[in-house]
């Protein structure tokens, strides 16, 4: 009898089929969850990667911790989860994880690593190596300005108001060149505390036009005092290129971060299938939002091109 049930037992093993692991992937953020554009960077790759492949995820919190040492602190942390963790693939978010991250501890290894958000230019990375691909992320800078100059007719100098983190002095180097292309001065101000930025913000009124950088990097910023300031004391045309900025300006032209997060993902499963990251091209990304927000355009009296308002978003 007893040889007859391990019999049976040996049987049923040999025609059940083979269950393979749930594949593993990990996603390290250069920031922190509740960032907008980390957040949809996320939403893009869950509704890609669901029921694919296990998601676990890693926040590096560099945009309210800039300094050197944390962000080595925390990418020492996070290649520690990831040999303990062993994912089949990592997917990384913007500069930091490139820079602390993936070139001193994934360079050319085995583990394939995705990387999307990285502003610009990959060079300064050595991108590519043999385990990466991945998407740079590029602001609508010339649309931008075609747009600027419906708006306001003869915008020679702006000022660019952002947080002083690494990503805002990277983006408004290529900015600047941009803008100079074009017959336009761009200056900037970086800054690290609302108070600051409110009193450039006001100084800022007396250029032609205000590029508005990323807030994300000011800890103490309070919308409802920001918002109250905008309105209080917006005399000139406001732009930017991220969505969240929008309470305080006229026009934005704005990246879509789900798009980064879903080119990532599918990315990822390509990986996951079986190809190479070295086969997968290096891109950038394609889309943008325009969007313009009527309370501020009206407050300074600016007159709004017809086929600017049928296109645009209304930001309300």
């Amino acid at each position: 009898m007893v040889g007859t049930i391990k019999y049976l037992c040996l049987a049923i093993l040999f025609v059940l089929p083979n269950v393979t692991h749930a594949a593993k992937c990990l996603y390290v953020s250069s920031y922190h969850q509740g960032y907008e554009w980390n957040d949809g960077i996320e939403k893009g790759l869950e509704k890609e990667l669901a029921g694919r492949c296990e998601l676990k995820k890693i926040y590096l919190d560099t945009k309210r911790n800039p300094k050197k040492e944390w962000a080595r602190w925390k990418a020492k942390q996070a290649y520690q989860v990831i040999t303990e963790y062993k994912p089949d693939v990592v997917i990384v978010s913007d500069d930091n994880a490139s820079r602390y991250l993936v070139m001193p501890y994934l360079k050319n290894k085995d583990i394939p690593v995705v990387f999307c958000g990285l502003n610009w230019s990959m060079k300064e990375y050595g991108y590519p190596y043999k385990n990466i691909t991945g998407m740079i992320e590029i602001a609508p800078i010339k649309p931008l300005i075609k747009e600027l100059k419906l708006l306001s007719r003869k915008p020679g100098r702006g000022l660019y108001l952002s947080s002083d983190v690494i990503t805002e002095h990277k983006d408004y180097s290529y900015y600047k060149k941009v803008f100079s292309k074009n017959g336009i001065k761009l200056d900037a101000v970086f800054v690290r505390s609302f108070r600051r930025w409110i009193s450039e913000f006001r100084k800022a009124q007396r250029y032609d036009f205000v590029f508005l950088g990323n807030n994300a990097g000011i800890n103490d910023w309070y919308k409802p005092e920001a918002i109250r300031i905008v309105n209080k004391y917006t005399k000139k045309v406001g732009v930017t290129t991220y969505k969240w900025m929008l309470p305080y300006v006229s026009l934005a032209l704005t990246k879509i971060p789900e798009e980064q997060g879903e080119w990532s993902a599918r990315a990822a499963l390509s990986i996951l299938d079986g190809m190479s990251p070295s086969q997968i091209p290096i891109v950038y990304n394609r889309y943008w939002d325009i969007w313009i927000n009527l309370s501020l355009i009206r407050r300074i009296k600016l007159k709004l091109p017809y086929a600017l308002y049928k296109r645009a978003k209304q930001y309300r």
